[in-house]
């Protein structure tokens, strides 16, 4: 499985990799030189922004719930909208939804 990064590990590496061998940091720390040398350019282009972590770290529980609610929602304006229905054949029905008038 792929290791992801921190912003804070990300930069901390670049800085020692500034006074050290890029190589030797790399391996120590476990980095490619690709992925190294790919947060080295995002770093110098656009700062610690180009670092940050843009993957979605959602849980797959909270995936599961997410689309248990939505779901949920739509039964619920199903629904509404059937009661609604039944409410206007009601009015067509005896005139009024009023039951005392009946």
């Amino acid at each position: 499985m792929k290791r992801r990064w921190t912003l804070e590990e990300k930069l901390a590496i670049l800085s020692e990799a500034k006074t050290g061998n890029v190589v030797e940091v790399c391996r120590r720390h476990n980095v490619s030189t690709g992925a190294f040398y790919n947060w080295k350019k995002k770093f110098d282009t656009k700062g610690e922004a180009g670092l940050r972590v843009k993957y979605d770290n959602s849980s797959p529980e909270m995936k599961k719930a997410e689309e248990e609610i939505r779901i949920l929602r739509k039964l619920l304006a199903d629904r509404e909208i059937e009661l609604e229905i039944q409410k206007e054949l009601l009015k067509k029905k005896f005139g009024t939804d009023d039951p005392r008038k009946i």
